[in-house]
């Protein structure tokens, strides 16, 4: 059985979208603070955070698939093989989401300028945005990043102990639902119980990001509509907060057995 079925390259894809939309989130507040609108922004944000989020969960489905159609044989090693190819897409996606973050500070600045015109209609302004000459506006708004973009951000303006905490986050969350469903191979008497496991550690992985990465920054860009902070700093913080995200989906390549045989090991207790 082939390794990279048409069904894996899609599930891939998939994966790859929802991880650069969760990357080009962190657009969403430097554009709020660049207009000042951050209310605004933050409707944006929730929304694009939400979709990724749930999109996150509806993964589960596709991703056990590919074990029910893996090879009797070898299995463990097949799907293995399978899920860190998926776990790849989601690292491919950051890097795409990084790449695209100074067409779309640009395009979201526009977006919540809009926003604010219609009112906090997100389905105006979804309208509107599909039309074709919002679409060749958009177009032509799209450039890569440039090294001048790194102009005067100093190793001071980066809060290391949020790069550390947002890379372990990231990691877990990525991992989530491959390693509670590889879980259930490693434990097949406890299959059930494993794959339940999965909406649990996402769960807690969205409310630590709650908790102490998405307030941090919402108060860095506070700072900057109310002249308090400097938009440097918050680009600096931005730009750390979608490296350590990065790094974060590297690390979930090291964590994805470990935390398998953990949640195999745990299930132990619940059963």
């Amino acid at each position: 059985m082939e390794l990279f079925s048409e069904k894996l390259i899609l599930i891939s894809l998939f994966i790859f979208i929802i991880h650069s939309i969760e990357t080009l989130a962190y657009a969403v507040r430097l554009s709020g603070a660049r207009v000042k609108l951050l209310a605004s922004a933050l409707s944006l944000f929730n929304l694009m955070v939400i979709i990724s989020r749930m999109a996150n969960m509806m993964q589960q489905p596709f991703t056990g698939s590919l074990i029910d159609n893996a090879p009797k044989e070898n299995t463990l090693l097949f799907v293995e093989n399978q899920y860190r190819v998926i776990i790849a897409s989601s690292t491919l996606g950051t890097i795409m989401g990084v790449l695209l973050l100074p067409t779309f500070i640009t395009i979201f600045s526009r977006a919540i300028i809009h926003l604010s015109e219609e009112r906090g209609s997100i389905p105006s302004l979804i309208k509107k945005g599909l039309t074709v000459e919002y679409i060749k506006r958009g177009v032509k708004h799209i450039h890569l990043p440039r090294m001048s973009y790194l102009k005067d951000i100093r190793m001071k303006d980066i809060p290391i102990k949020l790069f550390v905490i947002n890379m372990f986050i990231t990691a877990i969350y990525t991992i989530g639902v491959l390693s509670a469903l590889y879980a259930a191979l490693i434990a097949p008497e406890r299959a059930s119980t494993s794959i339940m496991a999965s909406g649990l550690i996402n769960g807690i992985a969205t409310i630590l990001l709650t908790i102490f990465i998405d307030p941090k920054i919402s108060i860095l860009a506070d700072d900057v509509i109310n002249q308090r902070g400097s938009y440097t700093s918050l680009k600096a913080s931005s730009l750390m907060m979608i490296t350590s995200r990065l790094f974060g989906t590297i690390l979930a390549q090291v964590f994805f057995i470990p935390g398998s045989e953990y949640i195999a090991w745990f299930t132990k207790f619940i059963v």
